[in-house]
């Protein structure tokens, strides 16, 4: 179907890109937090609900493109569920990137006190309650159609009465206001500590092409820029809703160009977090290196003396040096396992 309006031109161009890379992105993630991460921590837990979060998303962007200007036939309730993932992965996505945000904070400013706040547990419980609270607060979309409407669209058109509930527009605005204040305030700090860990540690090759730094400031960048439009978006509506504006329609194809702005969030976090895993994974795997190969010296028999050995040990003995055969192999297990940086936490 040719698109005959710029909101149906935008969904495109942004619905097509989104669904076909951020799909492969976060079920890559998800089968990397799912069979190759063996030890759940605090952030593969919430990184686990953010993906699944985005997955529920990415469901509904295909009904959604079809949906524009075309009458609805799947029926009201399945209308109203598939509105309701759009808020549940807005508001979703916004609070699981906060406690990311925030227990990336803790976890590098108070290590010693994140090892009594922090748990895996804990994290599941934070979750849970994040997705009963957002699941809870959608029941109002169900009701965004007049029950006695002959309205057959899906996606637009929302009554009269939605637009009246002031307390609805100002808890979505106050969840998303606080919520930057929190992310910015944690990317601000986490920037500092690693500058400063930057100072100290200068042969941290992590550290020192600032890659961490970069992850943490593209994850507030996305945050900002994907959801800063809606929230004013849905701000100006309302007021001109309310006024009694002449027209008003301009604005409400700012309302739905903004909603596709902000589901490219998805895309932007199946591609950040992808490599953050992958990044965990290669820590894991040199640390898991690192004590193996300790371990192996520690128990490593001794090493049978050949006359190459003896040569080197008289060498050794007329210049003054005490050999020892496990010396080099002991030295380079020490530098391996020194070699893992404080920044594998992020």
């Amino acid at each position: 179907m040719a698109c005959d309006s710029i909101v149906c031109l935008v969904q495109w161009i942004v619905f097509v890109p989104t669904l076909i890379a951020g799909l492969p992105l976060n079920l890559a993630a998800l089968w990397l937090l799912l069979f190759r991460v063996r030890r759940r921590s605090e952030s593969t837990v919430y990184l686990l609900s953010l993906v699944l979060n985005d997955c529920l998303l990415l469901f509904s962007l295909p009904f959604k493109m079809h949906a524009y200007n075309r009458e609805w036939k799947l029926g009201r309730g399945f209308c109203s569920m598939l509105e309701s993932l759009v808020y549940v992965n807005i508001y979703g996505s916004i609070l699981l990137t906060v406690c990311i945000s925030v227990d990336r904070y803790v976890s590098l400013c108070s290590p010693f006190t994140a090892r009594r706040l922090r748990s895996p547990r804990k994290a599941w419980i934070v979750c849970f309650a994040i997705w009963s609270i957002i699941c809870v607060a959608s029941f109002p979309v169900y009701s965004f159609h007049s029950a006695n409407s002959t309205d057959k669209y899906c996606f637009q058109n929302f009554s009269n009465d939605t637009w009246n509930q002031v307390g609805l527009v100002v808890s979505m605005q106050v969840v998303f206001c606080s919520s930057a204040l929190v992310m910015v305030f944690c990317t601000l700090q986490v920037v500092r500590i690693l500058h400063r860990l930057r100072r100290r540690n200068p042969e941290d090759e992590k550290l020192r092409n600032n890659k961490s730094i970069k992850i943490v400031m593209s994850n507030l960048f996305v945050f900002l820029a994907c959801f800063i439009p809606y929230h004013v978006a849905v701000l100006i509506y309302f007021v001109a809703k309310n006024v009694g504006g002449s027209e008003i329609h301009p604005l409400r194809e700012f309302v739905h160009i903004s909603s596709c702005v902000s589901s490219i969030n998805c895309l932007a976090d199946g591609a950040c977090y992808y490599f953050i895993l992958k990044e965990n994974l290669q820590s894991a795997l040199r640390e898991r290196r690192a004590v193996i190969c300790i371990r192996d010296t520690r128990t490593k028999p001794p090493q049978t003396v050949t006359q190459s050995t003896l040569l080197d040990v008289h060498d050794n003995t007329q210049t003054g040096k005490q050999t020892d055969i496990s010396e080099n192999h002991t030295d380079a297990c020490e530098r391996q396992t020194e070699s893992i940086s404080h920044t594998d936490k992020l």
